[in-house]
């Protein structure tokens, strides 16, 4: 394809920044890594002083594998004096981590999902209202081929969207790119779903292909959800299709005027009445121009019809993310508002529901972050 098609929109200029951003990483597992990638990547802009892990001798080997700063000292890490503290751990210690830092002063970025329990996502809103600096890294919509059929939908390409399939991002993920695909905020829901466990060979990994013919169980979760202002959305996931060769990803979202299908969009417009079809080619925002490197060009520019999302874009996805925290610390504009990504996690909470209860419907409550502040 020819990259002068591609739309990167990368006319803009930017001004360098005074200094990098800095952070530390709380956590040591495979999402944590991102984020030290991403400040070896753009050390103009961000600096990771350290990696922080529990014991030495995991700090050991990621220094060694990675050559990633590491420490096991919170002395350490308080004497870097970061802008912000990324949280980086498993769902289950993402909320006490998260309020352990906040209660020493500082602002945080967690990794999804911002908590595991409805307790302790009311609790991140009623420290947020209190003062805490909360902000949450929920990147799919960033993605650059996600982003060029969402900024398609907020052209009224579609009219108002009233539909969506997705099998594309699981959880909070998937509840987030529905609502933003629907363009519907924090509405009220009503869910009902399932779940079931089949048999798939394994073809790939974190850690590359695999050819041996194992099998693996697959976990298919399916939820029809309805929201209040009659926008339906169907929510398709097998827990496999991250890291397969053999199973698809696929969005479908539907408007009076047209339709975003995988890679493709098809809609008419009032001055002619005629269809109209054109291929989504990933879209870079000029915002994050310092951001586009030669490898994510070059992802967005070797585009093909297959819907991927390649780790290349996951991770521009997440530094659009870590630089506009600089934004927010200095005037408070939310990266990602905060309410949204509670609602995606409570979202993710009542899928749990739905799926533990077949065929039972499920109903959202009014949550303290429906209110507006």
């Amino acid at each position: 394809m020819d990259s002068k098609n591609t739309k990167t929109g990368m006319e803009s200029a930017q001004q360098p920044w005074d200094r990098p951003l800095t952070y530390v990483v709380v956590g040591s597992g495979f999402r944590s890594l991102y984020f030290a990638r991403i400040a070896a990547r753009y050390p103009k802009l961000f600096h990771m002083p350290y990696l922080l892990c529990r014991t030495q001798e995991k700090a050991d080997r990621i220094a060694g594998e990675h050559g990633i700063p590491t420490t096991i000292s919170l002395e350490a890490c308080l004497q870097a004096k970061p802008d912000f503290v990324v949280i980086a751990v498993n769902r289950q210690s993402t909320y006490p981590v998260a309020r352990e830092w906040l209660e020493r002063g500082f602002p945080v970025m967690l990794e999804t999902p911002a908590g595991a329990s409805e307790e302790e996502l009311c609790a991140l809103w009623e420290l947020s209202r209190h003062g805490a600096k909360i902000q949450v890294a929920e990147q799919y919509h960033r993605y650059p081929v996600m982003a060029a059929g969402l900024r398609a939908i907020q052209q009224g390409k579609l009219d108002d969207p009233y539909a969506v399939y997705l099998s594309l991002a699981h959880d909070y993920h998937g509840a987030s790119l529905i609502r933003r695909m629907l363009k519907i905020g924090l509405e009220p829901v009503r869910i009902r779903g399932d779940r079931c466990t089949t048999t798939v060979v394994r073809t790939d990994s974190r850690y590359g292909p695999i050819t041996d013919g194992s099998t693996a169980d697959q976990i298919r979760t399916r939820m029809e959800m309805e929201f209040q202002s009659g926008k339906r959305a169907s929510y398709d996931f097998t827990d496999i299709q991250y890291r397969t060769f053999i199973r698809s990803r696929h969005v479908n979202v539907q408007g009076k005027t047209g339709e975003w299908n995988d890679c493709f969009l098809r809609y008419v417009t009032e001055e002619d009445w005629l269809p109209k079809q054109e291929m989504l080619l990933p879209y870079l925002d000029p915002r994050y121009q310092a951001l586009a490197t030669k490898e994510v060009i070059d992802s967005c520019t070797g585009w093909t019809p297959a819907l991927v999302l390649p780790h290349v874009q996951d991770e521009y996805a997440l530094a659009t993310m870590l630089y506009d925290m600089k934004q927010y610390l200095e005037g408070g504009k939310e990266v990602y508002p905060l309410a949204e990504a509670l609602e995606d996690a409570y979202i993710w909470l009542l899928f749990e529901e739905a799926a533990a209860h077949p065929g039972e419907e499920v109903r959202s409550r009014k949550m303290p972050w429906h209110v507006c502040p």
